[in-house]
């Protein structure tokens, strides 16, 4: 897996479609479970997500999709809370009701997520960047989104030990 990073000059000798990379961020965390401070979030995402806002120097609100590390069903929920999207114990409910689906408040994994991959752990973070330039360039087929101006992926690694953010944006 791989991808072509260049400057926006030199990008566009080659395309009109520009995508520019609005943040990179990356925070860590105890690898062993049994050092973490708390079980209902994992702090790497949070410190992750806030450098990767502060950066950008945009709001969570300010996203319009995602893909987020979901290697289990309630990843993805807690990702879309520690992202900012959803409030503390609401992300579940938050999917339930369909905001997170390709017509709702912040579409969540337009790829179908990891699962859907068959969870591929060398390549989930070039998987996400590639459904993310899909959206921003209005190439997502049947899973395209109404609006795709900005989108964040998310990636995790070490049992949350480690969490990386990218926030890119259609220009």
């Amino acid at each position: 897996a791989s991808a072509v990073i260049t400057s926006v000059e030199k990008a566009k000798e080659y395309t009109d479609e520009i995508i520019k990379i609005k943040a990179s961020a990356q925070a860590s965390d105890s690898i062993s479970l049994a050092g973490r401070s708390r079980f209902d979030a994992l702090p790497a995402t949070i410190e992750a997500a806030k450098r990767a806002y502060k950066q950008a120097g945009i709001e969570p609100s300010d996203i319009d999709f995602a893909e987020v590390h979901d290697c289990f069903t309630i990843a993805e929920i807690m990702a879309i809370e520690d992202l900012g999207f959803f409030k503390k114990g609401e992300g579940g409910k938050a999917a339930e009701e369909g905001l997170t689906a390709l017509d709702g408040e912040i579409p969540i994994n337009t790829s179908g997520g990891l699962k859907s991959k068959g969870h591929p752990v060398g390549a989930t973070g070039i998987a996400q960047i590639h459904e993310l330039l899909l959206q921003l360039r209005g190439k997502a087929d049947k899973r395209q989104i109404e609006k795709a101006e900005i989108g964040l992926a998310h990636n995790v690694g070490g049992s949350g030990g480690t969490a990386v953010i990218h926030i890119l944006e259609a220009i």
